[in-house]
């Protein structure tokens, strides 16, 4: 074991950096340099606040074998009654019960926010308030995706309510204050700060978490994080934690994502989200070096919904969509949470990078269906026998896709390219999962029929200076993806 002696060197100069530190704190830090006391905010906020517990019965059938009495036992009748008589009764159900948190945010109306994964599946849902008091709710909506419910009550008396506030003004470092219900013990209050924004937790689709270390338990789901003037900027979710209890990272659902799905649920009973209609993928580096681009950035449309809004050719497979109604496309994940904010039937401006120009679109929006099917990849696999190869490129062997090859590889009538018939597995194109059976569509934008197309495409790139070629490929069923392959 090492040991570390400190010098009076050392010393010294740490006290030199702690006399000089007020002068290199930044203006706004010594102005708001954290509350002293958040007594008096608490006290105005306690009573919005509410605990949530639900119920719903379960059904306990019994799995048990049935017990049988010795060989030749004098008992078999009686054990055979009694047993018979067990298996006949109904199986008894049970109530299970959970606990978790809210708040309200109109008292007239009673209208009380929390998480769905608070009330899902229950057939009672209670409301406590902090006075001692209790209220049955409904239920007017709720939204999976982004894990957020709305309930009503019919108060018999005035209830408190609390404001939602903007949680784009929050910054990392801000002060916020969580209260909830912590282990089922009622109204508590925490404070930390905003350690991250934009969190990605793969919890939705739309995830886009704040991330804090105010402490937040198990029973703390559905209650609000406040900043320091009081007013709602999040909505507590999620925790991670080996052991159940807080360990200082807590995630939130911002304000600028939940107040449009609570306005909806409140107005419609259920969402009703923007939809595009394409399907994409994220621009690596290597894909946006092969399209021409400067910068990553931006949603690779990798197919076309048919019967979509842009279906009508607006928006091309290859296109990358880098603009959104104003608001840029920094990565993929910011596209379908933009759209899905966007009002169903509202035309929009697109800007996506096509032939290496921006091109500006005109979309009118659809709405995105709770039962919206996607497509989904066959998971057959097959390997190639008897398909001669007709060229070898890029460590792929390729062949003109007929009538023999679709059979083969189980491949759709719909799909047209060059099929992939064998791939070395020590090649750049195996490196990418490109795999046997899969049908190469376009190489950088360009459609190809041939192996011979192939060949010259990725020639013409080679010549150009081009360290990679960006592949278009189809798989059985059709869906469609993109690939960059190096070609050094």
């Amino acid at each position: 074991m090492r040991k570390f002696r400190f010098r009076p060197v050392r010393l010294a100069f740490a006290a030199a950096i702690m006399l000089a530190s007020p002068t290199m704190v930044p203006a706004r830090a010594q102005e708001n340099p954290g509350p002293a006391s958040v007594a008096d905010l608490a006290e105005g906020l306690l009573d919005a606040v509410v605990n949530i517990s639900t119920s719903q019965s379960v059904g306990s059938g019994s799995t048990r074998p049935r017990m049988r009495a010795p060989e030749g036992s004098p008992f078999q009748d009686f054990f055979d009654e009694f047993f018979s008589e067990r298996e006949n009764q109904r199986p008894r159900n049970r109530r299970v019960s959970s606990l978790g948190s809210g708040f309200v945010i109109n008292a007239e109306d009673g209208i009380i926010v929390t998480n769905n994964h608070v009330i899902e599946g229950a057939d009672e849902i209670e409301v406590n308030f902090a006075d001692g008091s209790t209220l049955d709710a409904e239920l007017i909506g709720a939204d999976p995706k982004t894990d957020l419910a709305v309930l009503k009550v019919e108060p018999v008396k005035t209830l408190t309510e609390v404001p939602f506030g903007d949680s784009d003004d929050m910054r990392i470092g801000d002060w916020v204050m969580a209260i909830g219900n912590p282990f089922g013990l009622g109204g508590t209050v925490t404070v930390g700060i905003i350690s991250a924004r934009g969190r990605d937790i793969n919890a939705g689709p739309y995830d886009n978490f704040i991330q804090t270390d105010a402490a937040i338990n198990r029973g703390n789901s559905g209650g609000p994080l406040f900043n320091m003037n009081g007013e709602v900027i999040g909505i507590n979710t999620a925790i991670i934690s080996p052991s159940g209890g807080s360990i200082g990272i807590g995630f939130a659902v911002p304000t600028e994502l939940a107040v449009n799905v609570i306005d909806q649920l409140r107005e419609f009973g259920e969402t009703r989200r923007g939809w595009l209609g394409v399907r994409i993928q994220p621009v690596t580096e290597e894909i946006g070096e092969s399209l021409g681009m400067d910068e990553a950035m931006g949603a690779l449309v990798a197919g076309i919904i048919r019967g979509g809004p842009v279906d009508d050719g607006s928006i091309e497979v290859g296109d990358v969509i880098v603009s959104f109604d104003g608001k840029d496309i920094e990565t993929m994940r910011d596209l379908p949470r933009v759209v899905a904010e966007s009002p169903v039937g509202k035309a929009v401006d697109v800007v996506v990078i096509r032939d290496q120009e921006r091109v500006t679109v005109k979309v009118t929006l659809g709405r995105l269906e709770d039962s919206e099917q996607l497509a989904s990849a066959d998971s057959d696999e097959g390997e190639a026998t008897d398909v001669p190869a007709s060229a070898e490129i890029l460590g792929m062997s390729l062949a003109e896709l007929d009538d023999e090859g679709r059979q083969e590889f189980a491949i759709a009538d719909s799909v047209e390219g060059v099929i992939i018939t064998e791939v070395d597995p020590d090649s750049a194109a195996a490196e990418k999962r490109i795999e046997a059976g899969d049908v190469i569509v376009e190489i950088a934008q360009e459609v190809v029929s041939t192996p011979e197309d192939v060949r010259t495409r990725i020639a013409a790139l080679q010549e150009d200076g081009r360290r990679n070629a960006l592949l278009m490929l189809a798989n059985r069923t059709g869906e469609l993806r993109f690939v960059t392959v190096r070609m050094d």
